[in-house]
């Protein structure tokens, strides 16, 4: 049961107090390696690599100039976090119970304790043996994925920022311990954090104003419901998928807070680790670019599907190189 003053804090300080929690852990004692036969950890670290070259390919080149370590890390944290998306948007979604993301989490747990359940699982095992990870927001996603068996509308944005936390802002405090922040920063650690929060958030709320036709279509509205309300809009309109002026205006204010928090990333982005700057930089500049393309399509995000050309992504990956070395 909730207390009193657990319901009267926002979910920014929610999730700020797992940012300190993690952020504390910078300095700790890590844990001895997992036992694994080296044939079999390098097998399941190749295998981590495989999946993210064929899922994320920018992002896979850019986790190339990574030190082999952080690389092989980045990549069991990204397999992770794709094998628990796959559990409510994958094939097996309609038979994924909240008794099966029990088991997941119980498994997590295992997995952290040294127990490994299968060699994906050994690959990120070995990492967080090796790395400052907390558990805390790999269980946080796991709570996103619950949310969605359970809820299809956000009242206000209070409600979808926790989501987007859960769903998306986890993978960034996943992602820094493992990417390192420059020996020369002076930004401090909670700071580099809530940079790689926002950038999470910020991705998360691209991918839901990009997919609104394709949500709408099983039900879901990813969107503030008193913002929809105070431009006279309802999940009618969504629903019918008519662009009107009333839609324009509601696009516009959801497009410049996700600009917003890609500005607060971009902070973050120039203090992490030289080698690390890269994929960062490079999935920014490519999910603002999805804001872009919506504004592009005159805000139909019903029917048509705001993409970045192949051309536009080559364009920016060495764009992305060249501020990363500034």
């Amino acid at each position: 049961a909730s207390s009193a003053g657990e319901i009267a804090m926002s979910s920014e300080e929610k999730v700020y107090n797992v940012v300190l929690k993690q952020a504390a852990l910078v300095n700790k004692q890590l844990r001895s390696d997992v036992v694994v036969p080296g044939d079999l950890l390098n097998e399941a670290y190749d295998r981590c690599g495989e999946i993210c070259a064929e899922y994320a390919k920018t992002f896979y080149l850019g986790t190339l100039l990574m030190t082999p370590e952080r690389r092989r890390a980045i990549w069991a944290i990204y397999v992770w976090c794709r094998r628990t998306d796959e559990l409510v948007d994958g094939p097996n979604a309609p038979h994924i119970t909240p008794t099966a993301l029990d088991r997941w989490e119980a498994r997590l747990e295992d997995l952290f304790n040294g127990r490994p359940f299968d060699m994906l699982d050994a690959a990120l095992a070995n990492t967080v043996n090796k790395f400052p990870v907390n558990i805390q927001p790999f269980k946080d996603m796991i709570e996103g994925m619950r949310m969605d068996l359970r809820k299809s509308r956000y009242k206000n944005f209070d409600e979808l920022y926790l989501y987007c936390y859960y769903v998306a802002g986890t993978v960034g405090l996943m992602s820094v311990p493992v990417m390192g922040i420059a020996p020369e920063s002076l930004a401090s650690t909670e700071s580099v954090y809530n940079a790689a929060l926002a950038l999470g958030i910020a991705n998360q709320l691209t991918n839901i104003l990009r997919d609104v036709g394709e949500d709408a279509q099983r039900g879901r509205i990813y969107l503030p419901q008193d913002e929809l309300a105070q431009e006279g809009l309802s999940d009618e309109d969504i629903f019918s998928g008519k662009v009107t002026d009333k839609w324009r205006n509601f696009m516009k204010k959801q497009i410049k807070r996700a600009r917003m928090l890609f500005h607060e990333a971009e902070k973050g982005v120039k203090e992490l680790n030289a080698s690390s700057r890269w994929p960062v930089s490079a999935s920014l500049m490519l999910y603002k670019q999805i804001l872009d393309e919506i504004e592009a399509n005159d805000y139909n995000n019903f029917t048509k599907r705001a993409y970045v050309s192949k051309a536009k992504k080559l364009i920016a990956l060495p764009v992305a190189y060249v501020r990363s070395l500034v």
